[in-house]
């Protein structure tokens, strides 16, 4: 007779491999749950801002900055034109940006994202 992984040769137990398999479904379990709670949907909240200063768009999973103002604007440093939009998206299901500063001094942008 061929034994199984795990089998225990003691006195009481012989050919007994419950604990091995105990390990294997524990571990299973595990796995199970980490791939539920991954893909388990997630409630996402929508913003909206109009602003005509300096700020911060906070973290978020994505986000869209319009310069709907007549000059040129800053979003991360670089130069958003009358007119222009940039939006981001995180990419993957529980990636998020940090947040971004903006600078609409002057101009007005309506700011969008997601948290």
């Amino acid at each position: 007779m061929s034994n199984s992984i795990g089998d225990l040769k003691n006195s009481g137990l012989q050919g007994n491999n419950w604990p091995w398999q105990f390990r294997v479904l524990k571990g299973l379990d595990n796995i199970y749950t980490s791939i539920v709670q991954y893909f388990t949907p997630q409630s996402r909240t929508a913003n909206i801002l109009n602003d005509v200063g300096p700020g911060a768009v906070p973290p978020s999973y994505g986000f869209s900055i319009a310069n709907i103002g007549g000059a040129a604007g800053t979003v991360g440093g670089q130069t958003l034109p009358a007119g222009a939009t940039v939006n981001f998206d995180a990419g993957a299901m529980n990636n998020f940006f940090g947040g971004i500063a903006y600078d609409a001094t002057g101009t007005t942008f309506l700011i969008t994202w997601i948290s």
